[in-house]
């Protein structure tokens, strides 16, 4: 039996992926940020143990309560808040690094014992603002350009205990986030426009179901148009 733990699995990437692992009969470990929130977790994704963490406080995941083994960390939580540098507030700077970078590497720090025994994978789910970065997009695309730094230095310190570590970069994807971002943006907003979340969803569990022989260290998805 394979075990997985999953962050942002309450809507968009992470709760598709995370019906899919159901699905298949795999073990399930995800992260609420409220007592109230992992009732609701619970209820959606039913036979998914739940643990509460608030990742805009990362020292909350220092007393989780991980199993022993986990044969994968998928790191698909994140918030984005647009806007110039001339007016983005310390608050959304402080925010968008702290959900975005410093919380999956604490809770990567915690679990590591465990992905070291289960030979496991990280999957950190970026975005094409981890590649480029855009007016407007300049505390997000830092964040995510810092996942980066954070996935390559974690590859080579941790390819000797047979932990395997991969980035997929989505391109705009139709997500409760993709419509905030438009809203920001003064665009209207169409899903059809844009990758489907369960495409997405396949990739990552393309990463991780990937021979023990080869990593995927970096994958994009850009939408077809």
């Amino acid at each position: 039996m394979t075990t997985h733990l999953v962050t942002g699995a309450g809507s968009g990437i992470g709760f598709v992926l995370a019906e899919r692992l159901l699905e298949r009969g795999d073990d399930l470990v995800l992260l609420a940020r409220s007592t109230e929130r992992a009732h609701q977790l619970r209820e959606d994704l039913p036979g998914a143990t739940v643990l509460v963490a608030d990742l805009a406080s990362p020292e909350s995941v220092e007393s989780l309560d991980l199993p022993d083994e986990l044969d994968s960390v998928v790191h698909a939580a994140g918030v984005v808040e647009l806007g110039p540098v001339a007016d983005l507030s310390t608050s959304a700077w402080a925010e968008q690094l702290t959900v975005n970078l410093v919380a999956p590497a604490a809770l990567t720090r915690v679990a590591l014992p465990a992905l070291r025994r289960a030979r496991g994978t990280v999957v950190f789910v970026n975005s094409g603002a981890g590649l480029t970065a855009h007016p407007g997009w300049s505390a997000y695309a830092a964040s995510k350009h810092g996942l980066r730094a954070l996935a390559d230095s974690l590859r080579g310190e941790e390819s000797g205990a047979g932990v395997r570590v991969s980035t997929v970069y989505p391109g705009r994807t139709a997500t409760p986030m993709q419509e905030k971002v438009h809203r920001q943006e003064g665009k209207d907003y169409d899903a059809g426009a844009w990758i489907r979340p369960e495409t997405v969803a396949d990739a990552i569990l393309h990463v991780l179901d990937l021979p023990l022989d080869a990593t995927i260290s970096d994958l994009t998805v850009r939408p077809n148009s």
